[in-house]
Parts: structure tokens; C-alpha cells; sequence
């Protein structure tokens, strides 16, 4: 009698990257900022493709001046197959629900439809500090981002899984100020590049206990301004991360067939 012919083993399953290699999908990748907006292509392997675009954000940042805005700088950029934003505010589902430093026409806005409608190509839309955060994270355990720009972002992740929508900056933190008012841009004109770094250490001394991430992450375009002590598992990272990052809000994505 014949011996059993072995299981053949299970296929292993594709990489998000693996994925969109074999399908060669373009992602474009936006990062909506209180001071600026950036934009570049991101290829197969989530790597760029072309240099990083940027244009100061209008003043005042409706919808309608910042897409205004976004038009003009993704022209250059085509062609790409699908489209990944950061936001600086609560998103869900696509649609922007809170922006404190843009304006207040952004509540309720749907932008992942109308950047769709834009570009004739498929959008979603994170917060920034969570797009960013999938930029540089390692996925296991507890890691954290703050991201330190114009406001204070803050992105949780669990096992490289997002926690959405962590507003910290608008928590209280000292003296009567929330974190976003201690260490925002608006303090570091206040107080001088010196004391904010002071600041800035106040707040990561106050995360860490509290919070007790395996690894913290700090970015954002004042991030390069810190000169201050940081513990081992406290890292600063490039502030492109907040485009990189795009290619993970597609990870799930199936080629087309």
C-alpha cells in the first residue's frame, strides 16, 4: 500500500507590501497641516518615488482653501492609484469631525468623498499623529506618538493596531494649560526654543508612567528642535513619517484581479 502522500503546506500569506508589489499601486500620500501641506508618491513597496511637495496652508484653512490648495500641489504628483491623508483633527469613517487649527467649517466635513470626487481615485483618511505613528512604529506592545507641530497630536498603537481619535492634547496638563497649549508651537514663540524643551520633557516624564508604552515616539516638524535627555525608549523620528505612514491606511487592500 502506497504511503499517504504529505499535506501540502498552507501558502504563506502576502506582506501588505507584498500585496501592493504585485499589483504595482501608486499611493499618494497627503499630510493636511496647521502650517503647511505635503504630498508625495509612495511606490509598490511603500518607499517614495518623487521628492516631498509642499505649500503653506491658507489662511483661513476652510475646506474650500485647503483643497483649492491640495489641487494644485498633487498635479505634479500624478499618476497614482489611490490616495491616503493625514488629518489634523478627530476623523471617522472619512469624515473630519474637530480641527482646532484650521477652522471650524471642517466639523461634519466628509474629505475621504470629496478628495475622491477630486482625484477619481479611492481616498481614506486618518488622524495625522495615526498616520505618522504607522510610519514608524515596530507593531508589538504598547508604542506611542506625540507629535509636536503647530498643535500636539497623539497616537496610540497595540500590536501595530490603532487606537483612534486619542485627543490628549486638549487634556489639562499644568499650570491652568492643556498639553497642546504647553508645548504647541504657539508656546515655543512664547517662551523660547530653552524653556519649551523644558516643557516638552515635563510632558514626556507625565506620559510615560501614566501610560507605560514599550516605546515613545516624538515627531512632528518641532521635533527637530529638541535637545534635550531622553530615556532609551524615547525616539525621535523624521517628520516625513507623516507621509510614509499613508501606505499602511491600505494594508488591507486586495490587488485588483
Amino acid at each position: 500500500m502506497a504511503p499517504a502522500a504529505s499535506p501540502r503546506p498552507s501558502p504563506r500569506k502576502k506582506t501588505p507590501r507584498e500585496t501592493a508589489a504585485s499589483a504595482g499601486l501608486r499611493t499618494l500620500a497627503i499630510d493636511i497641516g496647521g502650517t503647511g501641506l505635503k504630498a508625495l508618491v509612495l511606490g509598490a513597496d511603500g518607499k517614495p518615488l518623487t521628492e516631498r511637495q509642499r505649500v503653506a496652508t491658507p489662511k483661513p484653512a476652510t475646506p474650500k482653501a485647503v483643497l483649492k490648495a491640495l489641487t494644485k500641489l498633487i498635479e505634479p504628483l500624478a499618476p497614482y492609484d489611490r490616495v491616503a491623508v493625514g488629518f489634523p483633527g478627530v476623523v471617522v469613517e472619512g469624515v473630519t469631525k474637530t480641527a482646532a487649527n484650521l477652522h471650524e467649517d471642517w466639523k461634519d466635513f466628509d474629505l475621504a468623498r470629496t478628495l475622491s470626487q477630486v482625484t477619481g481615485r479611492p481616498t481614506r483618511v486618518l488622524n495625522d499623529a495615526g498616520v505618522q505613528g504607522f510610519g514608524v512604529i515596530e507593531g508589538r506592545g504598547v508604542e506611542m506618538l506625540i507629535t509636536l507641530g503647530t498643535g500636539m497630536g497623539c497616537a496610540l498603537f497595540v500590536d501595530g493596531k490603532y487606537v483612534p481619535n486619542l485627543e490628549l492634547a486638549h487634556h489639562p496638563f499644568r499650570h491652568g494649560k492643556t498639553y497642546e497649549e504647553y508645548v504647541g508651537n504657539a508656546a515655543l514663540e512664547r517662551v523660547g526654543r530653552k524653556k519649551w524643551n523644558k516643557h516638552v520633557h515635563r510632558v514626556v516624564e507625565q506620559i510615560l508612567p501614566i501610560w507605560n508604552p514599550r516605546m515613545l515616539y516624538l515627531g512632528g516638524g518641532n521635533a527637530r528642535l529638541l535637545d534635550i535627555l531622553l530615556p532609551q525608549n524615547v525616539k525621535i523620528t523624521e517628520n516625513v513619517a507623516g507621509l510614509l505612514g499613508g501606505f499602511a491606511l491600505w494594508k488591507d487592500e486586495a490587488p485588483p484581479q
